[in-house]
């Protein structure tokens, strides 16, 4: 752990409030809880990520669509297992005058299955894979938390419907390799696990979930992926032609991708005590241009930064600091607080040497390159960026995952802020003994990996089924 990231590693919850409200990503004092505002900053990277995801969810065949924020009190409750699972946290619309309430969506299934059961008659409507990027709603109980635990949850979510369980359980695969391709983007590091049956998406057959490593010891869920088998098309009379005129009831699946937790991930893994640190696809100003003006110089100086301005604004969004009431020190102290992959510095020497010096966000280091290989260098620089954040965030993530043989070894890894690895026999027992005695959750198994156990069940000492993971969540 490096000096620069002490603050965020000592005390996370404080260095994290700091820097999305000075780095303009969300403004948390709106006067009702669980609600935020997304500044500049944070709209923007909303949006990349946002379109990020969608261009491959399209790509892979998912029509964009969007359904209506509210379903009925009577559509929702068709699906027992979903609505025990969501009872709590819906809120409700009353409108009063006998007329029925409203439920506003914690997530669609009940607002898109009964147009599903409408538009599928036969084989040759399926496979339908549809998704939209919305705002859901959730009524969290436990104490809100800017971008990681709110009230109006700004996601993507994709629902499909298939023939068979093949189809399905295929189609789990292919959500799989849409996430992991735009979490590599970001740079951002997790593991795939394998929800424990009691912890699964209500309704669903399994749950996978992307879980990625936080500063404060704590996983972050980024994002979910379930299989549902043909529990709510038989719930919502979904029926379809089979191929031999028989009548069938489809698989589906649907998965969700959390903006804000995303967003969240990205600030955490990444940032320092500096403030931001942005993959260059995310950064709302890729490259900054700081002129360092001298007396007598000045003109010299921003003609010449407005030159290397225009060499760079068609490929990188590029900003010229021009401003003369502020030192170039505290432009810097600014840029490198709102994230900004690489600096680039113009004083009288650069000028002479038709020369510039560039920084990189990252490692902070500084190298100076001559006016003809600005481009290729910038370019350069930008992908060596994106490739350290991911190699860090890998190696991060594995590097606070520990073994554990008992409760006390537990108890220790989760004090540490850390992940443990257990051996479980699978019983729900355990898994409340281990809530209860030292605050972590089992979290699921590698879902990509096979691991065996390598040892008894680390709480109670049975026969181990599986290897888990134990850890604190948000």
């Amino acid at each position: 752990m490096s000096v620069s990231a002490s603050k965020k590693f000592e005390n996370f919850s404080e260095w994290f409030d700091d820097v999305i409200f000075r780095a303009r990503i969300v403004d948390n004092r709106f006067p009702v809880k669980g609600f935020s505002v997304y500044l500049e900053n944070g709209a923007f990277m909303l949006d990349v990520i946002k379109k990020l995801l969608e261009d491959e969810l399209e790509k892979t065949g998912h029509k964009k669509m969007y359904f209506p924020l509210v379903t009925s009190e009577e559509l929702f409750r068709k699906e027992a297992e979903h609505i025990k699972g969501f009872s709590k946290e819906v809120f409700v619309i009353d409108q009063g005058s006998g007329e029925q309430k409203l439920i506003i969506r914690p997530t669609s299934e009940t607002i898109m299955y009964p147009m599903f059961k409408l538009w599928i008659r036969s084989h040759a409507d399926l496979p339908l894979k549809v998704h939209q990027s919305v705002n859901v709603y959730r009524r969290e109980t436990k104490a809100t938390r800017a971008l990681y635990r709110v009230r109006e949850i700004p996601w993507n979510e994709a629902h499909t419907v298939h023939e068979n369980a093949a189809e399905a359980e295929k189609q789990v695969r292919e959500a799989m390799q849409i996430y992991e391709t735009v979490l590599k983007k970001l740079c951002i590091g997790y593991i795939i696990l394998k929800r424990p049956d009691f912890d699964k998406f209500a309704g669903a057959v399994y749950s996978i979930a992307f879980d990625a490593w936080n500063p404060d010891g704590k996983v972050n869920q980024v994002a979910t992926i379930h299989n549902l088998g043909r529990n709510f098309a038989k719930a919502y009379e979904i029926e379809f032609e089979k191929r031999d005129g028989s009548r069938g009831t489809p698989y589906q699946t649907c998965y969700g991708f959390g903006f804000s937790r995303v967003i969240a991930a990205i600030i955490a893994q990444h940032g320092d005590d500096r403030g931001l640190v942005l993959p260059p696809v995310v950064a709302p100003t890729q490259v900054v241009i700081i002129p360092i003006l001298f007396k007598g110089q000045e003109k010299q100086i921003l003609d010449y930064a407005s030159k290397v301005r225009d060499m760079l604004a068609g490929r990188w969004r590029t900003v010229l600091d021009d401003r003369d009431d502020i030192t170039p020190g505290e432009k810097f102290y600014h840029w490198e607080l709102m994230g900004v992959p690489v600096r680039v510095e113009i004083g009288p020497k650069e000028v002479v040497e038709s020369s510039v010096t560039l920084a990189r966000r990252d490692t902070l280091e500084r190298v100076k390159v001559s006016l003809d290989e600005l481009v290729g260098k910038v370019d350069e620089l930008m992908r060596a960026i994106e490739s350290n954040l991911l190699e860090r965030s890998r190696r991060m993530m594995l590097s606070v995952i520990s073994d554990a043989n008992n409760m006390e070894e537990i108890k220790k890894i989760l004090k540490e802020r850390r992940i443990a690895r257990i051996n479980w026999c699978g019983s729900i027992e355990c898994a409340e003994k281990l809530k209860d005695e030292v605050g972590g959750e089992v979290r699921g198994e590698r879902y990509d990996i096979v691991e065996k156990p390598f040892g008894p069940c680390a709480v109670r000492r049975g026969e181990a089924r599986s290897v888990v993971y134990v850890a604190r969540s948000y």
